[in-house]
């Protein structure tokens, strides 16, 4: 089963209607790991989230524990360990490596820990399990293939859907974030399936794993430019971090978006919205914290009133452009 969770708008930030009958806001437990604090988009995630559980929902914000997985997976389970030992009452997790699901949710079901997992989603099997085996486990976050096929249309709906030259394909660039990462593994096949499947030939001239990170994205783009020079008609990074380091490196080689390059990110980071609204990046997708964080919380909350839960809950993407990006950047600034 899939729950369906609405995207956030503006007009939803109104005082929240989320009963919280039974539950004893004062004294209840909150166990939240993030797998990497350096993150740009998991601090703006985890923000929210802690100011939703407390502004909104009336949780006492010294028995939130938020800790930082310092991508190191040991780490992070053994932070887990701690949250059982200290009898938290839920766990919030963001796992450094989603293949560990199968052991943290043993550790937490065997503990009678409801847990919350978000942004890295654990595998079909893993989740199938939870339903089947009546585990308190739950995942909430957005499909990655939606992202990347909105990146796929956002060059679909420029003028020369991406082919620059005229040559008849459009010849890109895909910096990668981690491979092993299942958002980026789909972001990365999405995006380049949305033109193929809308009939346009494309020419892989570089995928490279840029980690999430902007310097690495500067680098890998920056010698990419420098490699293949005016080939590169559309650059494709899995996130705005990537991106901004590639429109770094596009500015360095001369090169103008939006007249001789393309180029698109994933996040809607408040510099890449920015950007956007400039005419210095073609477009990003939103991936919308609000409506993840809020469910987050929420399917916290139904736990802890015994309440049954979705194994799997997405929120949807939000592609941002030209015609939106002021919205958008109101809306997150």
């Amino acid at each position: 089963m899939t729950g369906a969770v609405g995207v956030f708008a503006a007009d939803d930030a109104a005082e929240t209607t989320v009963d919280m009958d039974g539950v004893d806001v004062d004294n209840t437990k909150i166990g939240i790991s993030i797998y990497q604090f350096a993150d740009n988009f998991m601090t703006l995630y985890r923000t929210e989230l802690v100011r939703y559980l407390t502004e909104d929902l009336g949780f006492n914000e010294s028995n939130i524990v938020v800790q930082d997985g310092k991508n190191d997976q040991a780490e992070q389970t053994n932070q887990i360990n701690n949250f059982i030992t200290d009898k938290v009452d839920v766990m919030i997790l963001n796992l450094v490596q989603s293949s560990s699901a199968p052991q943290v949710t043993d550790m937490c079901n065997d503990a009678g820990i409801p847990v919350v997992y978000i942004n890295r989603q654990p595998d079909e099997t893993e989740s199938d399990r939870w339903a089947s085996d009546g585990i308190k486990a739950t995942y909430i976050g957005a499909d990655a293939r939606q992202s990347g096929t909105y990146q796929g249309e956002e060059i679909l709906e420029t003028e020369n859907k991406g082919d620059i030259n005229g040559d008849g394909k459009v010849s890109y660039i895909m910096v990668q974030g981690d491979p092993e990462n299942i958002d980026a593994q789909y972001r990365t096949e999405y995006s380049v399936k949305a033109l193929t499947d809308a009939g346009v030939e494309t020419e892989e001239l570089l995928l490279q794993r840029g980690d999430w990170d902007q310097a690495k994205g500067q680098q890998i783009v920056q010698d990419a430019l420098t490699q293949f020079g005016d080939q590169v008609e559309v650059v494709f990074c899995n996130n705005d971090a990537m991106a901004l380091g590639a429109l770094q490196a596009i500015q360095a080689a001369g090169r103008t978006v939006g007249e001789d390059i393309y180029l698109v990110g994933v996040d809607a980071l408040t510099d890449a919205v920015q950007n956007i609204i400039d005419g210095n990046m073609t477009g990003t997708v939103f991936n919308d914290y609000f409506g993840q964080a809020h469910g987050a919380a929420e399917l916290a909350v139904k736990y802890l009133k015994g309440e049954e839960v979705d194994p799997v809950n997405m929120v949807d993407y939000v592609k941002v452009t030209s015609d939106n990006a002021a919205d958008i950047l109101e809306l997150i600034k």
